[in-house]
């Protein structure tokens, strides 16, 4: 048997029911998001500024939850309920999508989901680092992320099928994004097991005093990070535009299929380039990819520009998804690792939410080319900025 087949066999089987978890969790989450734009205009009349500032606000309090999930598991020592609790809100949450009639219910459904992905992803991923032997936990998170991608792509094509077969009614497909996550709970309670002797969390508690402690280099790259984030706003505004491309809706979902398949061939040979090469380098190709992206989907009045910009959001994804987390854990001490990510999320939540109102409020101004055109600059600039600091940006 090949090395990396033993590998696989010798992955603990939580961190497979978990990976579980994720696929299905992660289906039922992509029936919806892929839809929900359309959904959002076309049933319940809402602006493009309206659909920023939902996905924005979504961002931001996935982005402090996960804050606060984080030292609960520290403090307690324990990672099943508050995973159980994290899921369980996303399930909760499918109820609401179908039989909401106006735009501030399926507020409420967003950031309840919202907040279930924030308290839900580290005490998930605590549990993993607790039954895997140190010399697979690699490949344990791995396995993990991996399967989470299969959902990726299953979801979108998913919905189409069910938009086939429904004639197009939107919230009916929402109904059925409710199985997955169902199954996913059930899998979840009955099938996953944290160590019984608890986990060995000892990370100190989270203090203001502690997170403005951090050195330059870590405040270098959340900067950086900021930017980047200003640059790359919402997936719902692109998946807006493939209407002006002149995809039928019931096809639209197939857009996140295009640039999930990108970003996963992607992702994976870039973090191995980048052990060797250092970041700055492919943080930079990734906004020249970004860059492209935008330009391409400015002008997309059909199909074959709107997928080569698609395509080239994927790229950027791929090459840049990891490294920003990776060099925030390279230029932390051991001791402020939980400050620095905590104010990295918090930073990059808040930055999310204004640069897609301001999206939204641009493209309900200006029309659907203006985002993208202003998203080009913004990345061309953040562009030379991570050239200009490719010496802070080392993974070593």
């Amino acid at each position: 048997m090949p090395a990396q087949d033993a590998i696989a066999f010798r992955v603990p089987r939580t961190v497979w029911m978990l990976g579980l978890v994720s696929l299905l969790m992660d289906i039922s989450s992509e029936m919806i998001t892929t839809l929900l734009p359309l959904y959002l205009v076309s049933g319940l009349g809402a602006s493009a500024l309206a659909i920023g500032f939902i996905e924005g606000f979504s961002v931001f309090i996935a982005t402090a939850t996960k804050l606060f999930s984080g030292y609960f598991v520290d403090w307690s020592h324990r990672a099943k309920p508050l995973a159980v609790l994290g899921y369980g809100l996303g399930a909760l949450s499918r109820l609401i999508f179908p039989l909401a009639a106006t735009i501030d219910q399926i507020v409420l459904a967003k950031a309840m989901d919202r907040v279930g992905k924030g308290i839900r992803g580290t005490p998930r991923d605590a549990i993993i680092a607790a039954v895997s032997p140190a010399e697979i936990r690699g490949a344990a998170f791995g396995l993990r992320k991996s399967l989470d991608t299969v959902g990726g792509f299953l979801g979108p094509l998913i919905a189409v099928a069910l938009m086939l077969i429904l004639a197009g009614d939107i919230a009916a497909v929402f109904w059925w994004a409710a199985v997955p996550a169902a199954l996913a709970i059930g899998v979840l309670v009955l099938f996953v097991r944290e160590p019984a002797q608890g986990l060995d969390a000892k990370s100190e508690a989270f203090s203001l005093r502690r997170a403005i402690s951090l050195n330059r280099g870590v405040w270098t790259v959340i900067g950086l990070a900021g930017l980047i984030m200003l640059a790359r706003f919402s997936e719902a505004f692109v998946l807006l535009k493939s209407l002006d491309a002149g995809f039928s809706p019931a096809y639209v979902p197939l857009a996140m299929v295009v640039m999930h398949a990108v970003y996963g061939l992607a992702a994976y040979p870039v973090g191995k380039i980048a052990d060797r090469v250092g970041a700055a380098g492919l943080l930079a190709t990734s906004l020249a990819f970004l860059g492209l992206a935008h330009l391409l989907l400015s002008v997309a009045d059909n199909v074959p520009l709107f997928l080569a910009g698609t395509i080239f959001w994927g790229l950027h994804m791929g090459f840049s998804q990891g490294l920003l987390g990776a060099l925030i854990a390279v230029k932390t001490s051991a001791c402020l690792k939980g400050s620095a990510f905590g104010t990295f999320n918090m930073v990059t939540g808040v930055v999310v939410l204004v640069g897609n109102l301001a999206a939204g409020w641009l493209w309900t101004t200006g029309g659907s080319q203006l985002p993208f055109q202003i998203g080009a600059g913004i990345a061309c600039a953040a562009m030379l900025v991570t050239l200009a600091l490719r010496k802070s940006l080392v993974l070593r």
